[in-house]
C-alpha cells in the first residue's frame, strides 16, 4: 500500500508535524488574567442574561396561572350544587384589583357583582344540571339593601322551581340574613347564631378637636339638611340631621322587616330583635339555640355536617368523601351561561361609587370616563336607548355636570334615557339623573340630598399657638387668598359662598325642570335632605318603583322596540395584566380568606377597620375636597365600605383655590 499523504514543501517534520499558531496581539500579556473592564463587562452581560431568563420564566408562569385559573366557558359544567360564595361584599360594580397591591401581598376584599349572582340564580332555576343552591355567608361583609333584595328575589325563583336552597354562616348579620331568609334551610355553626342590628350608628364630630388645635374649617353650603359638613361645625348631630336620618333609616328598616317576614313568615323576628339579649339568656346564653327557638334558623351544625347535608341532595365528587359535595362555582357558571345577546341593544352605563373629576377605574365614577362611555353608546348606530344605572352618593359637581351633558347628547339624538337607581342615588347621583325621561327606584333606594357644599381649612390660629405668624402685602382684596396661613378674609368668603349658592340654584333649577314642578316646591324638598325611595316617589323625585329589568323594559317601550332586546354594558374592563396578577396571587379567588373575617369577633374587627376608613375619608374631605361637592356622606353608610379608586385633579373655582395649597 502506498502512502499518498501530501507533505508540504520544505517541511522537515513531514506529515506528522504539529501546526504552530502564529502570534496574536496581546500574547505578550501574562496568561490566565483578564482586564478589569472586561470582567465588569462579562458580569453585566451575565446579569442581563440571568434577568432576561428570570423575567421570561415569570412571564410564562403568569400566563400559565392566568389561563389555568380563569373560568373557561368552553368547559362543561358538571351536575351538582351551584355554590354562591359571598366572600367579601356585594356591589354593583367591583373595583379593579390593584396588581401591585396583590404582588405585595396586601389583602383585598373580594367584591361580587350583583347582576352576576342574580343571573346565575335565575338561570340555575331552570337548568337541570343544578340540583340545589348553596349560599355561603361565612365571610360575608355586606351589601346595599336594594342589591340584597334583588338577590333574595332571585333565590325565590329557585325555590319556586322546587329546588332546595341551603344557607350557611358561622354568624348571620343584618345583611346576610336578609338573603338567607329566602333559603329553604338556614344553617348556623353552634358557636355562631343570628344578631340583627338594623340601620343606624354614630359618626365622629371634630369641632372640639379643631378648636383645640386652632384649625378653622371655612364651610360654604346651601341646605338646612346638608349634614355632610356638620362634623367640622358642631360637636354633635343637629336636630334637623337627626330628623332626616331617622326618617329614611326607619323606612329602610321597615322594608327590611317586610322582606324577611314575607320570606320567613313563621320567624319570631319582632320579639327577637326587640330583646335579643333576653332571648339569648333564655337559651342558656347560646346564641345559636336562641336563633332556633325564634325560628330564624333551621339547623345548627358544623360546616362538615352542612356539606354532608348538601351531598345528600346533590351528590359527591368521591363517595369516600361524603362531606365533599359536588359544587359548581359561581364563576364557572357565569362564564358558561352568559346573558342573551339577541335583539336590539339598549346601552347600560353604570355610575358606581363617588363621582370624581377626570378619569377613574371601575368602583369610582370618573366624570370623563362615564361621559365617554355615554358618548360611545350614543355614537353607536345600533343603540336604541340609554339606561343609566346609578349607585352613587355623589361627589364633584363638575364631574356630575360632565355626565349630564353627555346624556343631553343622547336626548339630542332622540334616544330614550331612563335612570335606574340602585342602593344610593343621592346629591350628585341625583344631579346626573335629571335628564331622564323616567326614573326608576326601589323603596329601599336612598336618594335626594339636593344640596351642595365646599370646605377649605385655614391654620392661622394653629400657627399662632406655636409662635408662627403670617404677614405680607396685597394689591387687591383677593391677593393671596385663600390664605390658609394668615387667615381667609371676608371678601373671599363672600365670593366662595356666592359660588356655592349659584350652583345650588342651578341644581334646584335642573330638578324643577326635569320633574316639571315649580321651583318653590322643589326648594321645600331640597335643602340637602335625604329621602328613602318610597317617600321620594310620593314627592315626585322618582317616577315608579322597579329594578334594572323594569328600566330596560320601559326604555324598550319608549324606543318602540318590537321584539327582543338586550343590555349592552359600557364600562371599563380590567387589563389582562391585572387579571393575570390577580389570578396568580389569588386576589380574585374565594380562597383568599385572610381579607374577610369569620364569626362575631372577626366581623367586629372588620367594622373597626371600616370605622377607621371613614375617619380617613372625613379627614380627606377636610383637606382634599377641591371642587364644590354635591355629595351625601351619610349615604355612604348604606353602601359597601370598601376602598375605591383615587381622586382626580380638581377643577373649577374652589378646585383652583385648592391647587394653590399644593
Amino acid at each position: 500500500m502506498t502512502d499518498t499523504t501530501a507533505t508540504p514543501p520544505n517541511d522537515p517534520a513531514g506529515p506528522w508535524a504539529i501546526p504552530v499558531r502564529r502570534p496574536l496581539p496581546g500574547d505578550d500579556k501574562p496568561k490566565g488574567r483578564t482586564s478589569f473592564p472586561r470582567k465588569v463587562w462579562n458580569l453585566l452581560v451575565a446579569i442581563k442574561d440571568g434577568l432576561a431568563l428570570i423575567f421570561l420564566l415569570i412571564f410564562f408562569a403568569l400566563l400559565f396561572g392566568f389561563l389555568a385559573a380563569r373560568p373557561n366557558a368552553s368547559l362543561p359544567v358538571t351536575e351538582g350544587a351551584l355554590l354562591v360564595d359571598f366572600d367579601g361584599v356585594v356591589t354593583e360594580q367591583p373595583a379593579d384589583i390593584d396588581p401591585f397591591a396583590a404582588l405585595s401581598g396586601n389583602d383585598q376584599l373580594r367584591e361580587i357583582r350583583t347582576r352576576d349572582v342574580v343571573h346565575a340564580l335565575e338561570t340555575a332555576a331552570t337548568d337541570k344540571r343544578v340540583t340545589s343552591v348553596v349560599l355561603d355567608f361565612d365571610r360575608f361583609i355586606g351589601g346595599g339593601q336594594v342589591s340584597l333584595a334583588e338577590i333574595g328575589a332571585a333565590v325565590d325563583k329557585v325555590r319556586a322551581a322546587k329546588k332546595p336552597v341551603l344557607a350557611f354562616a358561622t354568624a348571620y348579620t343584618t345583611d346576610s340574613y336578609q338573603v338567607a331568609a329566602h333559603a329553604s334551610e338556614i344553617w348556623s355553626d353552634s358557636i355562631g347564631g343570628v344578631a340583627i342590628a338594623g340601620p343606624g350608628g354614630s359618626r365622629l364630630y371634630y369641632k372640639g378637636l379643631m378648636d383645640k388645635l386652632g384649625i378653622t374649617a371655612h364651610i360654604y353650603r346651601v341646605g338646612t339638611f346638608k349634614s355632610a359638613v356638620e362634623p367640622y361645625l358642631r360637636s354633635d348631630q343637629s336636630p334637623e340631621a337627626k330628623e332626616a336620618d331617622m326618617a329614611y333609616a326607619g323606612a329602610l328598616w321597615e322594608s327590611w322587616l317586610a322582606d324577611v317576614k314575607k320570606a320567613r313568615p313563621n320567624a319570631k323576628i319582632d320579639a327577637f330583635v326587640a330583646d335579643t339579649s333576653g332571648a339569648v339568656k333564655a337559651a342558656g346564653n347560646d346564641l345559636s339555640k336562641a336563633g332556633l327557638d325564634a325560628r330564624l334558623l333551621d339547623k345548627v351544625g358544623s360546616r362538615m355536617a352542612f356539606n354532608a347535608r348538601v351531598a345528600e341532595i346533590s351528590g359527591t365528587y368521591d363517595d369516600s368523601r361524603p362531606w365533599d359535595y359536588a359544587a359548581i362555582p359561581l364563576e364557572n357558571w357565569v362564564a358558561a351561561n352568559p346573558p342573551a345577546r339577541a335583539g336590539a341593544a339598549i346601552a347600560v352605563i353604570p355610575v358606581v361609587g363617588e363621582i370624581v373629576d377626570g378619569e377613574a377605574p371601575n368602583g369610582s365614577a370618573g366624570g370623563t370616563t362615564v361621559a365617554e362611555h355615554i358618548l360611545d353608546a350614543v355614537a353607536d348606530s345600533s343603540t336604541k336607548a340609554v339606561v343609566l344605572r346609578v349607585d352613587s352618593p355623589g361627589g364633584s359637581v363638575l364631574a356630575s355636570e360632565e355626565i349630564r351633558q353627555a346624556l343631553l347628547q343622547a336626548k339630542a339624538k332622540k334616544l330614550p334615557v331612563v335612570v335606574s337607581m340602585a342602593n344610593v342615588a343621592a346629591s350628585g347621583g341625583y344631579w346626573i339623573s335629571t335628564p331622564a325621561d323616567r326614573i326608576f327606584a326601589e323603596p329601599e333606594t336612598i336618594t335626594g340630598s339636593i344640596g351642595v357644599f365646599g370646605i377649605l381649612p385655614s391654620f392661622d390660629q394653629a400657627l399662632a399657638k406655636i409662635g408662627v405668624n403670617a404677614d405680607g402685602i396685597a394689591t387687591t382684596p383677593l391677593s393671596g387668598q385663600p390664605d390658609v396661613f394668615g387667615g381667609v378674609n371676608d371678601e373671599f368668603n363672600t365670593l366662595a359662598q356666592a359660588s356655592v349658592e349659584d350652583i345650588y340654584a342651578r341644581f334646584t333649577g335642573l330638578v324643577a325642570k326635569s320633574r316639571k314642578q315649580p321651583i318653590e316646591k322643589i326648594r321645600t324638598i331640597a335643602e340637602g335632605r335625604v329621602w328613602a325611595g318610597g317617600t321620594a316617589r310620593q314627592i315626585g323625585l322618582v317616577d315608579q318603583f322597579g329594578g334594572l329589568p323594569d328600566a330596560l323594559a320601559a326604555a324598550a317601550k319608549m324606543a318602540k322596540i318590537d321584539g327582543a332586546y338586550h343590555a349592552r354594558y359600557y364600562e371599563e374592563e380590567p387589563s389582562e395584566f391585572s387579571k393575570m396578577i390577580a389570578s396568580l396571587t389569588g386576589a380574585d379567588k374565594k380562597d383568599q380568606e385572610a381579607a374577610s373575617p369569620r364569626g362575631w369577633f372577626g366581623l367586629a374587627a372588620m367594622n373597626r377597620q371600616l370605622t377607621e376608613r371613614r375617619l380617613v375619608q372625613d379627614l380627606t374631605l377636610l383637606t382634599k375636597s377641591g371642587s364644590v361637592q354635591a355629595s351625601c356622606l351619610d349615604c355612604r353608610a348604606y353602601l359597601p365600605a370598601v376602598p375605591r379608586a383615587g381622586d382626580a385633579d380638581a377643577k373649577g373655582f374652589l378646585g383652583t383655590l385648592a391647587l394653590l395649597l399644593n
